[in-house]
């Protein structure tokens, strides 16, 4: 745990002085005060955390882990686990809705096998980082082991800085693996101290009777496993999922690295969940892109004190409204760099101070 410990170290605060110089832009614009909200939090984000007070468009990537689920067998989802490597390969042929959405964001997408069940081929365009062929049934014990834990946090660390050491200023986090709603929610249920049936939802668009199922196996899992909610590594060993691991440490080597993370839906938000529970200095640099129809989501998203930038009903994941939200990024760097101010239009400033008549 020597590297994961040295990569939080090295997490600083962004930079108050350059956001209180961005604000002051911000609210010189021609425009009233704090009218374009969440952009211009975008902005004095992205400012703040790369020490610039006029940032450029930023380079992007999005980073999807894949990854099956060992609950998957306890027919938790309306897909089998056959699909997680089938989706490879669509990411692959560039015929899914994150390559659409990345495409549209222009940002990288780069795909990384952290525990797909099968196989996959060496000469698949992909990062072959596979910890293990997925994890255990959690529903009957751990989902892994501790050290696995340590490996999957590994490989987040090295395929953010890869991407980092390749100029990528803000990343986008996605996600694929048949069953990672029921470990997000179990995850989620432990760290945050909310019960079960608060925060499982529908996931693919399963049935209320498979919804009433879908608790079940959670409450079995938490009750079998007794995750130690003050031990994040346990958690995330007996009730996480590789790519949800993985996750977690894309973000811890992104904020100590200064770069922003835009969170997806409720699975990339457990990881951002996990990595605020390993260290609370990550917060400042998380994005929340989207409020997917997930309550669990919901729940992460309070008790990170994040507010979402859209709400879409969307709950497909791979990241798709991490794109999105990408693009709000960018919005807001546009808006700080090529807004005039009241001065340089020769725009009145709004009255002050009126006398009340």
């Amino acid at each position: 745990m020597e590297r994961i410990n040295a990569t939080i170290a090295k997490i600083e605060p962004l930079d108050n002085d350059v956001m209180t110089r961005v604000q002051l832009r911000l609210d010189n614009l021609t425009k009233p005060l704090g009218s374009l909200a969440a952009l211009e939090e975008r902005a004095k984000q992205l400012a703040g955390a790369l020490r610039q007070e006029r940032p450029p468009l930023p380079k992007k990537a999005v980073i999807l882990m894949a990854a099956d689920h060992g609950v998957a067998a306890e027919g938790v989802s309306l897909y089998p686990q056959e699909v997680t490597e089938q989706m490879i390969y669509n990411f692959i042929k560039g015929g899914a809705a994150i390559n659409v959405l990345a495409r549209h964001a222009n940002a990288e997408l780069v795909l990384v096998d952290v525990g797909v069940r099968a196989n996959l081929p060496a000469d698949l365009p992909i990062q072959h980082r596979k910890v293990a062929a997925g994890t255990a049934n959690m529903r009957f014990g751990p989902a892994m082991s501790q050290e696995q834990v340590v490996q999957a946090l590994h490989v987040g660390l090295d395929v953010a800085n890869a991407v980092i050491d390749k100029g990528v200023q803000v990343i986008a986090l996605g996600e694929m693996g048949i069953g990672n709603t029921t470990a997000s929610s179990a995850l989620t249920s432990v760290l945050t101290g909310r019960a079960p049936n608060e925060v499982v939802g529908m996931g693919t668009g399963i049935s209320s009777k498979l919804l009433m199922h879908k608790i079940k196996v959670v409450e079995e899992a938490i009750a079998v496993n007794r995750p130690d909610p003050k031990n994040v590594y346990d958690v995330l060993a007996k009730v996480g999922g590789l790519e949800i691991v993985a996750l977690t440490g894309v973000i811890l080597a992104a904020a100590a690295r200064r770069v922003l993370v835009v969170l997806d839906g409720f699975i990339s938000s457990a990881a951002a969940l996990a990595a605020y529970r390993l260290t609370s200095r990550v917060q400042p640099y998380l994005v929340a892109a989207h409020l997917s129809a997930e309550p669990g989501h919901k729940v992460i998203l309070e008790h990170l004190n994040l507010k979402p930038m859209l709400k879409l009903s969307m709950r497909l994941g791979e990241g798709t409204g991490a794109a999105l939200g990408l693009t709000l990024v960018d919005a807001g760097v546009k808006v700080l760099n090529e807004m005039a101010t009241f001065d340089e239009a020769r725009v009145a400033y709004a009255l002050q101070d009126l006398p009340v008549t």
